[in-house]
C-alpha cells in the first residue's frame, strides 16, 4: 500500500515516467474490460484512450478511498456505459427516423469475435458474446470481470461498490440468463 501511495504521489506530481509506467500496467486491463463490455475493438480502443486521458486530468483529485486499480475500473465501466447509452439513443433516433423516412439501410450489430478466440471456436464464441450482450448491465459487468479478468467476488464488489453477496447474486443470475438464452438458441 505504501508503494501504491508513493506511485500515486508521483502521478499527482505530473511525473511523465510514472504515467508511462501506469499506462503500461493498466492498458491491457482497461482494453480487455472495455472489449468485454462493448464488444467492439475500435470502441474499446477509444474508451481506453478516454480512460487514460481522464486519469491524467483527474489524478490530482484521487483521494485514496479505494485502490488505484478499483478507481481505473470504475472509470472504465463509466466510459463503457456512456458509449452504450449513446448508441442506444442513436438507435432509438434511427428507429424514429425510419418511421418517417424510408431508408433501405438498417444498421445491424455485427457479430463480435474476441481476438483471443481460436478459429475453431469462433462460431460458438459469437453465440456466447451475443448472449452476454443481452444480459442486464450489472450482470454483464460482474460476469466479464469474473470470467475474462479472473477477478474475485471481493474485487468485483469493490469495483462495483456493492457487497460480495450482491456480486454472487449477479453472477448466479447472469449464468441462469445465459443458460436460458443459449438453451433457446440451440433448441431453435
Amino acid at each position: 500500500m505504501v508503494e501504491e501511495k508513493q506511485f500515486i504521489d508521483r502521478l499527482k506530481s505530473g511525473d511523465r515516467n510514472s504515467f508511462k509506467e501506469f499506462v503500461n500496467i493498466f492498458s491491457d486491463k482497461v482494453y480487455n474490460t472495455s472489449l468485454g463490455l462493448v464488444q467492439n475493438a475500435e470502441d474499446a480502443e477509444d474508451i481506453s484512450q478516454e480512460v487514460f486521458i481522464e486519469v491524467f486530468k483527474s489524478i490530482s483529485k484521487f483521494k485514496l478511498e479505494s485502490s488505484l486499480s478499483t478507481w481505473i475500473y470504475r472509470i472504465t465501466i463509466n466510459r463503457c456505459l456512456d458509449l452504450i447509452r449513446k448508441k442506444k439513443r442513436k438507435k432509438r433516433l434511427t428507429a424514429v427516423k425510419s418511421v418517417f423516412i424510408k431508408d433501405e439501410s438498417t444498421e445491424e450489430i455485427p457479430d463480435f469475435i474476441h481476438p483471443g478466440i481460436l478459429m475453431e471456436n469462433k462460431e460458438r464464441s459469437t453465440i456466447l458474446f451475443k448472449a452476454i450482450n443481452r444480459l442486464p448491465y450489472n450482470q454483464k459487468i460482474a460476469f466479464v470481470f469474473n470470467k475474462t479478468e479472473n477477478m474475485s467476488y471481493k474485487e468485483i464488489a469493490e469495483i462495483m461498490n456493492t457487497s460480495v453477496s450482491s456480486v454472487e447474486s449477479l453472477l448466479f443470475r447472469a449464468k441462469e440468463n445465459l443458460k436460458k438464452y443459449l438453451n433457446n438458441y440451440y433448441n431453435q
